[in-house]
């Protein structure tokens, strides 16, 4: 014969499995979520530094006394802009509370970081064969395919700046070689300049 206080046991535990439930259709729900989302943490104000820094690098490059000089200044920019770039991208996810590692985030990285390896490896081969000359159009067109294939999954001037690079790298690979480091000072400067005054006012960062 079922005692009161046993009847009462039963009726209390179909509430605590449908909130069991509940939470893990919420969790499903949120995890689909950051995996088809897309990433909105692209720091305008990261962009706009990186485009400084790539305008004071063109400084340093056209009164350089060599081509070590050149190199090291547009390296140098790059990591620092890279650097820069990646830190305030990663405060903007932390003040949203997520990380740049889960969902669309992790998807941006991984479009971003296979191209750049790339520039890396055909610097290295330009440097071998001595064509110095083309390094300004490669770079400028692999890091705009980097910017067009990780803006996929970001907010729709970042695809846009991306494509806008991979023009100037086309005619910087058209022009004479005299002109690389003006259109390295327009892509890396001023297009960075642009797009991130656009992305910061749109979207923050």
């Amino acid at each position: 014969m079922n005692s009161p206080a046993r009847k009462l046991r039963s009726t209390q535990r179909p509430p605590l499995a449908l909130h069991d439930r509940a939470m893990d259709d919420l969790r499903f729900i949120r995890e689909t979520m950051e995996r088809s989302g897309s990433f909105t943490h692209v720091s305008g104000l990261g962009v706009i530094a990186m485009g400084v820094i790539a305008l004071g690098a063109a400084v340093v490059a056209w009164n350089a006394a060599g081509l070590w000089t050149w190199l090291s200044a547009w390296l140098g920019a790059a990591v620092l802009s890279l650097s820069t770039a990646a830190y305030l991208m990663s405060r903007k996810s932390r003040s949203e509370g997520m990380t740049l590692l889960t969902g669309p985030g992790r998807k941006f990285l991984w479009n971003v970081v296979p191209p750049l390896l790339v520039g890396a490896m055909l610097t290295v081969a330009c440097l071998r064969v001595e064509a110095i000359g083309l390094l300004p159009g490669v770079w400028l067109m692999l890091y705009g395919a980097a910017v067009v294939a990780a803006g996929s999954h970001s907010v729709r001037p970042v695809p846009l700046m991306g494509v806008a690079f991979m023009a100037v790298g086309a005619a910087a690979l058209i022009a004479p070689a005299g002109w690389g480091n003006a259109f390295m000072a327009a892509g890396f400067g001023g297009l960075h300049l642009v797009f991130g005054l656009v992305i910061w006012r749109r979207h923050g960062g």
